[in-house]
């Protein structure tokens, strides 16, 4: 889900546009079409990308592991030395979630409930954006149409109900049809403010599909992290010590 495939789903359906109305899949109920992208989340990955907010750049290795009931998700930083090995273990098991930090030589940290909602690594990123996915919540609905950058979009309107604890009261995401990816996704708060705004900014093609490589991610306070994917692996079969907390004081890189 771009480089970090579980903010920003990539939506494959076989579907010939020529042959097919300006928006193909309009008549595909919400629940379908937020199935669809779950799917593309599934799997396991191996990923690198860049990340700057403000005067920070940071180097940071991803690894994942989605199902459909349940993800572990592993953020580390490479780059700067004075912090690599900083590393964060995010778990979801149906609805609920749990968080441990790390930092080196031995400092380790549970994350509660009510810390989901804190920046990672100091970026726009929240510990609950990386690991909650909103195509998982339970009320799901098509709500229009909109070009994002002259690409015509279909607008998925999430909302998590009243059974799933959230920091948002819904999310939009403004799907491309043709690239079959999300190009834009909005986090509002309860007043409908919008909290949060990821926009895709480049693409890279991966086999057969199309993958946000780059994103914007605004946050509630102004501030933007710019987030730069430079590798991605799938498929991969992680040993279960990776997504424990001894897995965190071990740096493996990919070369590793």
């Amino acid at each position: 889900m771009s480089m970090n495939r579980h903010f920003v789903s990539v939506l494959v359906f076989g579907i010939c546009l020529a042959a097919l109305p300006r928006f193909a899949f309009a008549d595909d109920a919400g629940s379908q079409l937020a199935a669809k992208l779950r799917a593309k989340e599934s799997g396991s990955t191996l990923v690198r990308i860049r990340m700057q907010a403000g005067n920070q750049i940071l180097q940071v290795q991803i690894k994942s592991r989605v199902s459909a009931g349940a993800a572990d998700i592993v953020y580390q930083i490479l780059f700067p030395k004075e912090r690599k090995g900083e590393s964060v273990l995010l778990h979801r098991s149906a609805n609920k979630f749990s968080a441990t930090s790390f930092s080196p030589p031995n400092t380790i940290k549970q994350l509660g409930a009510a810390e989901m909602n804190q920046a990672l690594f100091g970026t726009d990123l929240s510990y609950e954006d990386v690991i909650d996915s909103p195509f998982a919540w339970s009320q799901q609905a098509v709500v229009g149409t909109q070009d994002i950058d002259r690409f015509p979009c279909q607008i998925l309107e999430s909302k998590p109900g009243k059974y799933r604890a959230s920091s948002y009261a819904s999310v939009k995401t403004w799907v491309d049809p043709r690239r079959m990816v999300p190009l834009q996704i909005e986090k509002y708060d309860s007043s409908g403010k919008v909290v949060r705004r990821i926009n895709i900014t480049r693409m890279l093609l991966d086999g057969g599909d199309s993958l946000p490589a780059d994103l914007e991610v605004s946050g509630p306070g102004g501030s933007v992290t710019h987030i730069t994917g430079s590798s991605i692996k799938r498929g991969l079969n992680f040993p279960e010590t990776e997504f424990t907390e001894e897995g965190l004081k071990e740096l493996k890189t990919a070369s590793e």
